[in-house]
């Protein structure tokens, strides 16, 4: 079965797309990395496309999936490297990605994806992974 590297980068994930992303291989990315995120308590994910020259509407959703997972989970996610056609083709699909975020480059990426991590550890209250309060966005209900 075909696998993507995921690479561990302090609290981060990092994956990089280089092959085309076909439908079974965008599910087992989703799935070995919400594993990752819960092995290794990563609090980041970021998603290299730049070398895809298409993204379809299912590919599309799966990534909103993982982005969606993954802040269950507890980590902030971010695509980087859209290329302009791909970035047409989600807007004309109506795509809209409620928990991911956007930037041109990986540095770029990296650098956001630290400020939301520090921004959403303020917003908890500085508490331990793991030590949050009982709903699952760390709020008490």
């Amino acid at each position: 079965m075909d696998r993507l590297p995921i690479l561990k980068l302090g609290d981060c994930l990092l994956v990089t797309i280089q092959v085309e992303l076909h439908d079974r291989l965008a599910l087992t990315l989703q799935d070995d990395l919400t594993t990752m995120i819960a092995n290794t308590g990563a609090r980041g994910v970021l998603i290299d496309i730049s070398a895809l020259d298409i993204v379809d509407s299912f590919i599309a959703r799966v990534l909103g999936n993982i982005a969606a997972m993954s802040r269950v989970l507890g980590a902030e996610t971010m695509v980087v490297g859209m290329q302009p056609a791909v970035a047409i083709t989600l807007v004309e699909l109506g795509v809209t990605w409620q928990h991911m975020h956007t930037a041109l480059s990986v540095e770029r990426g990296l650098e956001r994806l630290k400020v939301l991590i520090a921004e959403r550890h303020t917003l908890r209250g500085h508490s331990p992974r793991g030590k949050r309060g009982g709903g699952v966005d760390g709020s008490r209900h």
